[in-house]
């Protein structure tokens, strides 16, 4: 996420006139309607290694950002042996162009034995190159068949016993419940956040009312067959998102470098969708994870465990408190169990002692650097 303040298989295809791509198949006034199944699915079953879950692990990660050369450099570093036999989960922002989200996947598949993947709103930014004349719809249907052509799981699977559910979402401003800090002047969004000059929709969707958030939650209602099944057969679920599901879990306003940040971070469906799959109450076998505003969190909020592990930008690693590189990516599952929470954890950390207090708009004194998001 970013704010801002004052070779021919890794080009983008161009798309024949004619042709039926997201933007035209779909529907945009009855959502629910977005993709008709021809029949009943069932979901994939992967086996777990030697038909052991002990032998399974689940590592997650997002916000890679690898159009940054040293971000880059961190996903080549990543071992060629240590993870052959691992899952990795992706909860988007991978890469603004093409070429850097091929070459990024490519890379991780060559290093983990099964590759998950959500879209974040970088990763459908059209604004450089041959992708200009694209829009973002059109731009989502190129990311999803590079996926398939390179083994990139972005539908629900089950793996030995475990269940891993992908969810699209797109934020929405409403998602933001807490009161303006009016003190002093805030930039508005159009000119704070590139998504609305980067990303291209058609005119029936936008991010000011619901109609995207709406549009991307629809999108889940094609594999609710198979995550009907997997709720039936598995003890243990994961699903993974890029947007926030809870306003919780981003810092109170009055912490934020960008007091706006929660109208664009987040959806109120996506947390209502989650919730149907792992219960309102949740579980100790309930896990959701999710990026885009690159804090570290790891928390329990009604029964469900939330996790943000992401690498973010070379400039916020240098000053946050919690790194990046070290321990990335980070181990959620293990051993046929969830591990322990990730630590230091800087935000969920304080706020698993400080109360939440939306209601004071007093910017916070002597905020570390950490809380910048830019």
């Amino acid at each position: 996420m970013v704010l801002r303040l004052a070779s021919s298989y890794m080009s983008l295809p161009q798309t024949p006139r004619g042709s039926s791509h997201l933007s035209q198949r779909i529907p945009f006034r009855k959502f629910g309607k977005m993709w008709k199944r021809a029949c009943t699915r069932r979901p994939d079953i992967v086996p777990s290694l030697n038909g052991d879950d002990t032998c399974l692990r689940v590592f997650v990660l997002s916000d890679l950002h690898t159009d940054y050369s040293e971000n880059m450099m961190w996903v080549e570093c990543l071992s060629t042996v240590k993870h052959k036999r691992d899952v990795l989960l992706v909860a988007g922002d991978v890469a603004e162009t093409y070429n850097n989200f091929v070459l990024t996947m490519s890379l991780l598949k060559e290093r983990f034995e099964h590759v998950f993947y959500v879209p974040g709103n970088h990763d459908l930014w059209c604004r450089r190159g041959s992708e200009i004349s694209f829009g973002s719809l059109e731009k989502l249907e190129k990311l999803l068949d590079a996926c398939k052509r390179l083994g990139v799981k972005t539908d629900p699977v089950v793996i030995g016993s475990l269940g891993i559910i992908p969810l699209f979402s797109w934020y929405h401003e409403s998602f933001d419940r807490e009161d303006d800090i009016t003190s002093f002047r805030i930039p508005p969004l159009e000119m704070a956040c590139k998504d609305y000059h980067a990303c291209k929709w058609p005119e029936e969707l936008s991010n000011k009312d619901t109609s995207l958030a709406s549009y991307f939650d629809a999108m889940n209602e094609h594999n609710m067959d198979i995550v009907e099944d997997i709720k039936k057969t598995c003890e243990q679920i994961i699903t993974f998102s890029h947007f926030v599901p809870r306003q919780e879990l981003c810092p109170e306003k009055r912490m934020l470098f960008y007091p706006n940040l929660p109208k664009i971070i987040g959806s109120d469906s996506l947390e209502v969708r989650l919730r149907s799959i792992h219960g309102a109450e949740g579980s100790g076998s309930a896990c959701h994870v999710f990026g885009h505003t690159h804090f570290c969190w790891d928390a329990v909020l009604d029964g469900i465990r939330y996790v943000q592990a992401p690498l973010a930008y070379p400039r916020e690693r240098k000053r946050r408190m919690n790194g990046g590189e070290n321990w990335l990516p980070f181990c959620v599952y293990s051993d046929g169990e969830f591990t322990e929470r990730l630590s230091p954890c800087y935000w969920s950390d304080y706020y698993s002692v400080n109360p939440d207090d939306p209601i004071t708009l007093n910017l916070h004194p002597g905020l570390p650097d950490s809380t910048a998001k830019e």
